[in-house]
């Protein structure tokens, strides 16, 4: 029998945005970035509020198939508990299809925000794993999803090919040395389309050739920054996806000129670069700023955060969106 959570009950959730595949780790390789996204949840007596501020405000529906809402109420679910009504609030920092993880950040942030109210009806909280494999059912891949979870540098994978796979996430040691700059355009892509562009098939050659690149990259990445360029080829994603984002693409191939190890984030259009170095060639930064790319160093993202809250009184006059 489900448990009704009483009105009042509200819950706060933090979440980071994440850079997937870093190059040959295709659904299985992601890295937390320290851009989050804020979420508040209240329990109400009836309807649905909606408020979107930052990233998506206007365009991000205002009902019940709001990503973050749905999260919300699957992890609720999950615990055995329901609320009549919700109050959402979202304060999102993550830009939207640009391949920083904004899906995963919204699934992610809804679930913990859920996790803040189920302690507050005496129901166990979901723990990390719960929240990688709900998160990652979302998803269809945990790679995104883990980083948000987790935090740091991660590698997931999945384990059987039923209809509901078991997802899981172990976190790397991310070498002290290496210094992480996302490359943010103002194009957008989906991620829907940059997938379709993958070929259901691959050589022999090919597999073989990101195989060793994917296992080079965990060295990379925590014990021989020196090996990142090598360790971030990659023949499985990136040249296919590289016509439908010929800026992206032109702009990964000169970073990687100018000795940057860069990756395209995720689905793009983003692009991730490492560096032993505390600032990327002036050649590199000027490019990009004279292409449309938003370039500056950020810090690793911190594992998902959520607590419970005092209720906030909200207007409902004022809200963006309201459903009931």
């Amino acid at each position: 029998m489900m448990q009704i959570l009483p009105a009042g009950v509200a819950a706060t959730s933090i979440v980071a945005a994440s850079s997937a595949n870093l190059g040959p780790g295709f659904d299985s390789m992601g890295l937390a970035l320290s851009l989050y996204d804020e979420i508040y949840v209240e329990a109400t007596d009836s309807g649905l509020v909606i408020e979107v501020e930052g990233e998506g405000q206007g365009q991000v529906p205002l009902n019940s198939s709001h990503l973050v809402v749905r999260a919300i109420e699957h992890g609720l679910r999950t615990a055995g508990v329901r609320a009549n009504g919700l109050i959402v609030r979202s304060r999102n920092m993550i830009p939207h299809s640009r391949g920083l993880g904004s899906s995963a950040a919204a699934v992610v942030g809804g679930l913990a925000a859920a996790n803040g109210l189920i302690v507050q009806s005496a129901s166990s909280p979901m723990s990390d794993a719960d929240l990688v494999q709900l998160a990652s059912e979302f998803e269809g891949h945990p790679d995104n999803a883990s980083a948000a979870v987790l935090g740091g540098t991660v590698v997931s994978w999945t384990e059987g090919d039923g209809p509901k796979p078991r997802y899981a996430a172990a976190q790397l040691r991310l070498h002290p040395d290496i210094h992480v700059f996302p490359a943010i355009p103002e194009e957008r892509s989906s991620t829907a389309e940059t997938r379709a562009v993958l070929p259901s098939q691959v050589s022999h050659a090919d597999a073989r050739f990101n195989l060793s690149r994917a296992a080079l990259l965990v060295v990379a990445l925590t014990e021989r920054p020196d090996l990142l360029m090598a360790a971030t080829e990659d023949r499985l994603h990136q040249p296919q996806r590289a016509a439908a984002m010929p800026a992206s693409a032109e702009y990964l191939q000169i970073l990687r000129r100018c000795g940057v190890a860069a990756v395209l984030s995720g689905a793009g259009p983003a692009i991730l670069a490492f560096s032993t170095e505390p600032e990327l060639p002036a050649r590199a930064v000027e490019y990009g700023a004279a292409h449309g790319f938003s370039v500056k160093e950020m810090l690793v993202g911190q594992h998902v955060r959520w607590a419970p809250a005092e209720a906030v009184s909200v207007d409902v006059q004022v809200i963006t969106g309201t459903e009931s």
